[in-house]
């Protein structure tokens, strides 16, 4: 099975981050998820599901890894995939409109084949769980997905996330934890 390796690019360890995490171990199971730059502060949060380490992913000099960037010119195909054993993702909240953090952050730097899964941008732990179907032989254009996900917070307050999720057995595959938490936040986030 391939190895998912998330690189951590927030500042914090924000509660959305640690519930996308644990989504991703229990969607991959954790002896296949690897964790990297995470601050010695937050390596026990993760270390229940993943193989946490402190350095960028940049020192671990993998072979056969790919990164996955929404900026990539090509898509990943079950072909594709099959040449690698480790696929890198960027654990960072995405903007509406796209910045493209992720390659100024992390493929530009690494210097690996890039990826992209479509052309709209998915949350880390759709992203991951995608990428898993993608290594599993199921093609891209064969998986059902919903954009612009809208979620209720408070009577009469909905909040759009400009974001593409996946679709299994006709409902969004969302984030376990995260409706709570953005009703719980409310408007702050």
């Amino acid at each position: 099975m391939p190895k998912f390796i998330i690189e951590h690019l927030e500042t914090q360890m924000y509660p959305w981050c640690l519930l996308e995490y644990r989504h991703i171990s229990k969607r991959v199971g954790r002896k296949n998820l690897m964790f990297t730059n995470v601050t010695t502060r937050d390596e026990g949060k993760l270390s229940g599901l993943g193989k946490v380490h402190d350095k960028s992913v940049k020192a671990l000099k993998l072979a056969k890894a790919c990164v996955l960037d929404p900026a990539a010119k090509k898509t990943l195909t079950p072909r594709e995939a099959s040449k690698y054993d480790f696929f890198i993702f960027g654990g960072i909240l995405g903007d509406n409109p796209q910045r493209f953090r992720t390659k100024r952050k992390l493929s530009s730097k690494l210097k690996l084949p890039t990826y992209n899964l479509g052309d709209k941008q998915m949350s880390t732990d759709t992203a991951v769980i995608v990428c898993n179907l993608i290594t599993r032989g199921i093609p891209l254009e064969k998986m059902k997905f919903q954009d612009d996900y809208e979620i209720e917070e408070e009577p009469g307050f909905y909040r759009i996330l400009p974001y593409r999720y996946l679709m299994e057995k006709g409902k969004v595959v969302f984030t376990p934890g995260l409706k709570a938490l953005l009703k719980k936040m409310g408007h702050k986030l």
